[in-house]
């Protein structure tokens, strides 16, 4: 198995036919904010197992896939509500 070393998801060296490539899904901007939440709690119930156990190519897509809800979440939250109990001391 070749390395991993994090540029992979973007710059299309795995190698994957276009016949084998995963479906990308909705584009997240086109997503309810409900249908956004739901897709984004998906994937990180499924994070460990697809790091663990996933193909290279199932890993990056899972990786564009992650960026991609979570970037158009903080667009249509940017001033999201920050829980204090989750802050550590000083900041």
């Amino acid at each position: 198995m070749p390395g991993w070393d994090g540029d992979q998801a973007d710059d299309g060296r795995l190698g994957v036919d276009a016949e084998s490539e995963v479906d990308p899904g909705i584009d997240a901007v086109e997503l309810t904010d409900d249908d956004l939440i739901r897709e984004m709690g998906s994937l990180h119930r499924t994070r460990l197992d697809t790091l663990r156990h996933g193909t290279d190519a199932a890993l990056a897509n899972h990786l564009r896939r992650t960026a991609d809800l979570e970037t158009e979440y903080l667009t249509r939250n940017p001033g999201r509500e920050i829980d204090p109990a989750r802050l550590r001391d000083g900041r």
